[in-house]
């Protein structure tokens, strides 16, 4: 198991709460709470679009690890469009790296509008629980490996895993 990662963290000016600083501070705690060394390396850009490139120069000019990508959309349907060109160029980072990079987008219109505490809320928490997966893959990988199909969200509370089961009509079970 590694105990030592390098890891990544990209945020935006354009983001209405500190994603970035979340992410951080939950990777700081995480190596003091499990005897780990995380070394961060933490870089901010204009918006989500600016996001990719960032991260591909984390990956190969300060040899991150891992890289934890934190972004917000806002609520027109350009910006919807613009994350997922963002979210586009991610991808393409990580198979030109090999690396994971952790997309942690929010979009404004996942609360109600004027809801601003309960989206900074989610902001956060989001990028908080996706630098806790950036710990498990890096150092607890069989931790993610129990968490396989058990419905895991970040930033809202967990779905959960599906415990129906479903017979075809005119099958035998």
């Amino acid at each position: 198991m590694m105990r030592k990662a390098k890891i990544g963290v990209a945020d935006t000016t354009f983001a209405r709460m500190d994603m970035g600083g979340a992410a951080l501070a939950t990777l700081d705690r995480y190596a003091q709470e499990h005897g780990v060394e995380i070394e961060t390396v933490h870089r901010t850009v204009p918006g989500f679009k600016d996001l990719p490139v960032a991260c591909k120069k984390l990956i190969e000019e300060q040899g991150c690890d891992l890289v934890i990508a934190c972004g917000q959309a806002g609520g027109a349907e350009i910006d919807k469009q613009c994350a997922h060109e963002a979210s586009l160029g991610l991808q393409q980072a990580m198979l030109m790296t090999n690396t994971h990079i952790l997309e942690v987008f929010v979009h404004t219109d996942e609360v109600a509008p004027h809801e601003e505490a309960k989206l900074k809320w989610l902001g956060e928490n989001r990028a908080a629980e996706h630098a806790l997966n950036a710990c498990w893959m890096l150092f607890e990988p069989e931790r993610m490996a129990k968490l396989a199909g058990t419905g895991q969200r970040e930033g809202f509370e967990d779905e959960g895993a599906i415990t129906t089961t479903y017979t075809p009509e005119g099958e035998d079970a």
